[in-house]
């Protein structure tokens, strides 16, 4: 069984939360925070990478703990402060990244583009 024992170089960077207009949809809040935190995708990224190098599926979740446990022990500052609202904005970006992984994380469909037909 192959192991991989080599530590990620991750960007671990403090997360800048921007400030939301209240008007705005969780996909546009997620673009924001995105725009304003490309490191978090990156970071993601390197993740699940690793993780698929020896695995057939990954869930975004776990991806999200394992980053902020690597901020919590890599870094002085505060553990990262991820929105639990973004992993499926996540997984989806991280599969646009990679379409490869498309059958890698779970999704399911989006319930504002169900009622957009």
């Amino acid at each position: 069984m192959p192991t991989d024992t080599a530590q990620l170089e991750l960007d671990l960077s403090p997360v800048v939360e921007p400030e939301y207009a209240a008007h705005l949809t969780p996909a546009e809040r997620f673009e924001l925070f995105h725009a304003t935190n490309p490191h978090v995708a990156d970071a993601l990224e390197r993740l699940a990478a690793q993780w698929l190098r020896h695995h057939d599926r990954v869930g975004i979740k776990a991806l999200f703990e394992r980053l902020r446990w690597e901020s919590g022990i890599q870094t002085a500052g505060d553990p990262y402060r991820l929105n639990n609202n973004y992993t499926a904005f996540y997984a989806r970006l991280l599969i646009d990244r990679r379409p490869e992984w498309r059958d890698c994380f779970a999704t399911r469909a989006q319930r504002s583009l169900e009622h957009a037909e």
